[in-house]
């Protein structure tokens, strides 16, 4: 019998820490959770981290949105410096990526596609068991796979990127705009009248619960989300996707929306072999896939 180690992984958002202790076998034994400070610099946040490990008793972080003064921080090395542990660095889709891997739906797959499908579109490359990234370390954004050259203008400065599409930003105007056409729609309801408040999470609801307008826009966004994958499948020579993050658990309706997108948009001999699964640990992936990067 292998014996169990421990790593702590620490979660570091735009608003929270979440840090917990975690055994080899995937068992998040203690957790704590503070505010990041990501308003008030680097120093701030490195004590806040600070004190979430010592709650439970590397890497170089670039220009993080939500983080002010952070530019080429050596986080891994401070943290280590403090602790005198082993300490890796790694950015959320591949942390993810990693815990799915290693813990969740992805245990019985040594290569696959991640997808964190939130308030953007990430990616991470899971090849023979390993997190792939890159010569450069940006291997996976599929959010930015283009789908219409002369498309919506994305963030990121290019035309067309799947993320202008199914993002949450862009899916809550999206579903703003067909509401004006659909008054009846459960959506409206669920925000009390109120369009201001349109956001995924209602649009999710509707469409668990039947309603039309919800579902078809769900259904749209998985189908461009699949001629996205398709062309990322083909590339990569991968047959099995593995979706998270908030939107995915709109239904399994958008699950199927997506293999079929993804059936037809990849080549023949690949369609019969293509899976699109689940991911299965929710919030906990980034806990869980911190500390597997040391495990």
């Amino acid at each position: 019998m292998s014996q169990v180690s421990y790593a702590i992984g620490v979660d570091l958002g735009g608003t929270t820490i979440k840090t917990g202790l975690v055994s080899s076998t995937g068992k998040i034994l203690a957790q704590s959770k503070f505010p990041t400070r990501g308003e008030d610099g680097p120093r701030a946040v490195i004590g806040q981290i600070r004190r979430s490990i010592d709650d439970e008793k590397g890497g170089v972080v670039k220009d993080p949105p939500n983080f002010a003064d952070w530019h080429n921080v050596a986080l891994g090395n401070a943290v280590k410096k403090i602790f005198t542990l082993n300490t890796k660095v790694e950015n959320d889709a591949n942390v993810a990526a990693i815990a799915e891997a290693k813990f969740g739906a992805g245990k019985r797959h040594p290569n696959f596609l991640f997808v964190i499908w939130g308030t953007g579109v990430g990616g991470g490359i899971i090849l023979d068991g390993k997190i792939y990234r890159g010569p450069f370390g940006g291997a996976g954004e599929i959010g930015h796979v283009c789908i219409d050259y002369n498309g919506l203008q994305c963030n990121c400065g290019i035309r067309g990127c799947v993320e202008a599409y199914i993002g949450q930003r862009y899916l809550s105007q999206r579903t703003v705009e067909r509401l004006k056409n659909t008054p009846t729609s459960l959506i409206l309801n669920l925000v009390g009248g109120d369009v201001s408040k349109v956001e995924p999470k209602y649009i999710s609801e509707a469409a668990l619960k039947g309603d039309a307008l919800a579902r078809e826009i769900f259904t749209e966004a998985g189908t461009l989300l699949g001629v996205a994958l398709g062309s990322v499948l083909n590339t990569i020579d991968m047959r099995v996707v593995i979706i998270g993050g908030g939107i995915s658990a709109a239904g399994d309706f958008v699950f199927a929306a997506v293999k079929k997108s993804v059936q037809s948009h990849v080549m023949k001999p690949m369609r019969e072999d293509i899976t699109v699964l689940p991911a299965k640990l929710g919030n906990s992936a980034g806990i869980l896939g911190a500390a597997g990067l040391v495990l």
